[in-house]
């Protein structure tokens, strides 16, 4: 991985998990419904953005490795899957 990604995604891993934490709060003290619903959606959408690196980081070395050493099938594979994956959003 590269390592500008790592950090990326590692500091908005930190920034979810602080959000996790405060929505976890949010309920424990009753807090408004529509708040609630609006954190979820905030960490939803953080850890789309992460999902969204490292698909780019894993298409632009992982992939393109493996088309330069002739391992097509392979790449052709795990592109369908995580294409796959990012449809059942």
């Amino acid at each position: 991985m590269k390592q500008t990604v790592k950090r990326t995604v590692v500091r908005r891993l930190k920034t979810i998990e602080g959000q996790v934490r405060g929505l976890q709060k949010l309920v424990e003290n009753d807090a408004y419904c529509i708040d609630v619903i609006t954190q979820t959606s905030a960490v939803r959408s953080a850890l789309s953005a992460v999902e969204d690196a490292m698909l780019e980081n894993h298409l632009s070395t992982c992939v393109v490795e493996q088309m330069k050493s002739g391992s097509q099938t392979k790449a052709i594979r795990e592109i369908l899957s995580a294409y796959k994956v990012s449809k059942k959003k």
